[in-house]
């Protein structure tokens, strides 16, 4: 397949200007409303947002073919589109660069800050990087629920003994508690996330 401009979803606050602005990378389901929810809700606290499809070498997002894309995507490939959006983010104004992420896009959301993308703080949800652990090269704000279906409790507990205080865990949620509209959505730990996560990129974006 010939290689293409990284297909991915905008959202910009209405006034947009020179500033700060944020990588949101989708689950292993693919792009779906609830990740555009997301940036939208960023949109609206003044972050221009780019949330690349990862799956597009597979032909796009694709709920009921989401194993298959999980068995074939390559971490060199992600890294390269996430890379690509990064330039793209820079082209709508973003003055510094925040990048989120969930489930497998919370891994690549790790991804980008231990292996050296141009990302100056990066938020990582519940994403499996007991096998990845690294150094992060900005500042790192790593959630889990106590209570995940798909990531065992010592995989969490070693990303805590390996990040110490930057790593959050609400012990009743459960995986995919941001994802709003859903059974997993907890909302006590979602609503206390965001704000952290809010407060985060204020932090250190800006």
């Amino acid at each position: 397949m010939a290689e293409i401009d990284v297909p991915h979803f905008v959202a910009r606050p209405a006034a947009a200007a020179p500033g700060p602005g944020v990588l949101v990378i989708h689950e292993g389901n693919g792009m779906s409303p609830q990740l555009l929810r997301v940036c939208q809700r960023l949109a609206h606290e003044g972050y221009p947002v780019v949330a690349p499809d990862l799956f597009w070498r597979f032909g796009g997002s694709d709920p009921a073919a989401y194993a298959e894309h999980l068995r074939s995507i390559r971490h060199d490939d992600v890294l390269a589109d996430l890379a690509a959006s990064i330039v793209a983010l820079r082209a709508l104004g973003a003055t510094s660069v925040g990048v989120t992420g969930f489930c497998m896009g919370g891994l690549f959301t790790y991804l980008a800050a231990t292996r050296g993308l141009d990302v100056q703080c990066a938020v990582p949800f519940y994403g499996g990087l007991a096998a990845h652990l690294g150094e992060p090269s900005c500042p790192t704000l790593v959630f889990f629920g106590g209570r995940d279906e798909y990531i065992p409790t010592a995989d969490i507990e070693a990303v805590q003994a390996h990040h110490g205080a930057d790593v959050v865990v609400y012990p009743d949620a459960g995986h995919g508690f941001m994802r709003d509209g859903s059974d997993s959505y907890d909302e006590p730990a979602a609503l206390d996330a965001w704000a952290r996560t809010l407060a985060f990129f204020a932090a250190h974006l800006h």
